[in-house]
């Protein structure tokens, strides 16, 4: 009894995670009532290929949000809460565009092999609409993972798990266009939209916490002062 109340005190904050059933449930709403009257593409578009093997790492995806969430709500509730921000605000904003600018894309190719890969992406296509692309919430939230890892010192501090994370982050939202489930302007959306989150989220709270704290060291060092005279 004492161990649960103990790993129910240390691990609570994942119980944040149960908010995005509500963000599920706004999706599944816009996946079957949004009509695109916006088509996403850019002449970019036509100049890249379709490459099917790069499902690995579209599906990687979800592993990558996994670890994300788990190891920093193990090591850093700091940072685990400031990853939940951003990726619930994020997506909160991407699916109020869904709303207001309703969108799609027409990129899909047509799947005639019968590999693994292309039984895989068939079933993608079948069980995902080419609707609310824009802004990617695929890209959005792997940015939004790797600047999580980046925001704990020891894993920052370590250049292969920084290189891995951004290798990582990199591919998979380069496997957004090569498996044309987006436009490449969805992904600058999502690019965008990061930029501000990140601003907002890391930025500037570490702007103003660094701002106090040279601020108590100074009134500390005239204080010393003050009694040494």
């Amino acid at each position: 009894m004492v161990t649960i109340k103990r790993l129910w005190n240390d691990y609570k904050h994942f119980a944040l995670l149960s908010l995005y059933g509500v963000l599920y449930l706004w999706f599944y709403y816009l996946e079957r009532t949004v009509v695109p009257e916006y088509d996403m593409f850019s002449p970019l578009d036509h100049k890249i290929p379709f490459i099917k093997e790069f499902v690995i790492p579209y599906l990687f995806w979800y592993i990558y949000m996994a670890f994300g969430f788990v190891y920093l709500g193990i090591v850093s509730k700091k940072d685990y809460y400031r990853l939940f921000l951003f990726m619930f605000i994020g997506m909160s904003v991407c699916y109020a565009v869904y709303g207001i600018f309703p969108n799609g894309q027409s990129l899909r190719p047509v799947i005639t092999g019968d590999d693994i890969f292309s039984r895989t992406m068939k079933y993608i296509y079948a069980t995902d609409t080419p609707t609310n692309v824009a802004p990617s919430i695929h890209v959005l939230n792997s940015i939004a993972i790797h600047i999580g890892l980046m925001g704990y010192e020891p894993f920052k501090k370590n250049r292969g798990l920084k290189l891995v994370s951004l290798i990582i982050m990199v591919t998979i939202s380069a496997s957004t266009v090569l498996v044309k489930q987006h436009s490449i302007l969805d992904g600058i959306w999502a690019i965008a939209l990061s930029i501000v989150l990140y601003v907002g989220i890391y930025v500037v709270p570490d702007f103003i916490g660094e701002r106090k704290e040279v601020g108590v060291e100074n009134t500390k060092a005239s204080v010393s002062t003050q009694k040494g005279i």
